[in-house]
């Protein structure tokens, strides 16, 4: 039986700021301090350096989710996420994430081994390890998983 990991989108699969830099700088200024809320931003969000190779790879190894939150204030944030998914991902049967998408502002609540969150501290992921006996957090973008490689090989021999 593989164990169960999840993997955070914003910040560890696709890069947020990459989205903030393709927008006009005036819908930047009107969004100051709430860009999440931003209409269409996450459609304009590029892969993080290696994503999607790596989620690739861990979907064979890991019974894979993608956990993510969406903005209470943007609800066409979800519709967005699966859009992204489904264009770096591919929509049907084949794509390593068919059907495996969570939104959730308490990450906490699921259940598994391994979860991968840039934001640790947020939305119930620093409660995922404490909820789940033997579950391991890695803060993607920490010294320690600073990026993808560093992911995968801590991850690899845990499968």
């Amino acid at each position: 039986m593989k164990k169960t990991l999840y993997i955070d989108m914003d910040g560890v699969i696709c890069d947020f700021d990459s989205g903030l830099a393709r927008l006009d700088p005036a819908v930047r200024e009107r969004y100051r301090g709430r860009e999440d809320q931003i209409p269409d931003l996450f459609s304009l969000m590029t892969p993080i350096p290696g994503a999607i190779e790596a989620v690739t790879e861990l979907a064979g190894l890991f019974d894979t989710y993608v956990l993510s939150t969406v903005p209470w204030a943007n609800t066409s944030g979800a519709s967005q996420k699966i859009e992204w998914i489904q264009r770096h991902f591919g929509k049907d049967r084949h794509s390593p994430l068919w059907k495996r998408i969570i939104l959730s502002h308490h990450k906490h609540l699921n259940r598994g081994d391994y979860l991968i969150d840039d934001r640790p501290h947020r939305n119930g992921a620093a409660q995922f390890a404490e909820t789940n006996a033997g579950a391991t957090t890695l803060h993607f973008g920490s010294p320690e998983f600073p990026d993808w490689a560093t992911v995968l090989d801590f991850l690899r021999p845990r499968a």
